[in-house]
């Protein structure tokens, strides 16, 4: 296979196992579908945004070895398919866990969890606010986290086992991007700090990205309603 083909290899067989197990008798997850993309389009033309910038700022790039050459924005398409086919397959897992794990194990601990990743990104926001990956990563992670601590969402402790879980094919998928390397990243606008071949703050870029597709998702999904206990139906995100 040519190697410029190598991106947009990874991004197929990202999501060819969740469409394929889309359509499992017990998950169901293809009627999920229309609920998915709202949430796709909306969450990825802020991460588009960021990734154009981050472009333009010499933030990352991309080795040109092994993308196709197509651009869109001065983003590569496979750049762009990114953004539907990783969050596709962690809703997907996300789906799949609500399924089969019956109890939601982390519900009790889950307000804890996102006050501490709240305080983590405020602290990371102080000490690397020079970097720019770093600043807008746990810029967008203090916002999300503290919504969630606040909001006090029904399925936030979901969210965070479907997210453990979903590290498995991030360790994957980001290690062959970083470690090809496919994408190229400038340690100047980071921590520096190296998981394996993996930048430290792609774990919270990943964290965010999911958890705002989570966040529409359930929106969606749920009409964007609530019942209150007086029975009325009142706008709402979760």
């Amino acid at each position: 296979m040519d190697k410029h083909y190598t991106y947009l290899l990874i991004n197929f067989l990202t999501v060819f196992f969740p469409v394929m197990l889309s359509f499992d008798k017990r998950v169901r997850f293809y009627k999920s579908w229309k609920f998915i993309f709202p949430g796709l389009l909306l969450t990825g033309s802020v991460f588009l945004i960021w990734d154009y910038i981050f472009v333009l700022t010499d933030v990352w790039g991309f080795n040109s070895d092994y993308i196709t050459g197509i651009y869109f924005l001065r983003l590569p398409v496979e750049e762009i398919l990114f953004f539907i086919t990783v969050p596709f397959a962690c809703i997907f897992i996300y789906e799949c866990l609500n399924y089969y794990i019956k109890r939601d194990v982390l519900k009790k601990v889950s307000r804890p969890v996102s006050l501490l990743l709240a305080l983590l990104s405020a602290a990371m926001l102080i000490v690397f606010h020079q970097r720019v990956y770093s600043l807008a990563t746990f810029g967008l992670l203090f916002v999300l986290t503290l919504y969630l601590f606040l909001a006090k969402p029904p399925f936030a402790g979901r969210f965070y086992v479907a997210y453990i879980v979903s590290l498995i094919p991030f360790f994957i998928v980001n290690g062959l991007l970083t470690s090809i390397p496919v994408v190229l990243y400038n340690d100047h606008q980071n921590m520096g700090l190296r998981i394996g071949s993996i930048p430290f703050e792609d774990h919270f870029y990943s964290l965010a990205m999911l958890l705002m597709n989570i966040l529409f998702f359930e929106h969606f999904r749920r009409g964007g309603l609530k019942i209150n206990a007086d029975g009325n139906r009142t706008p709402s995100l979760y």
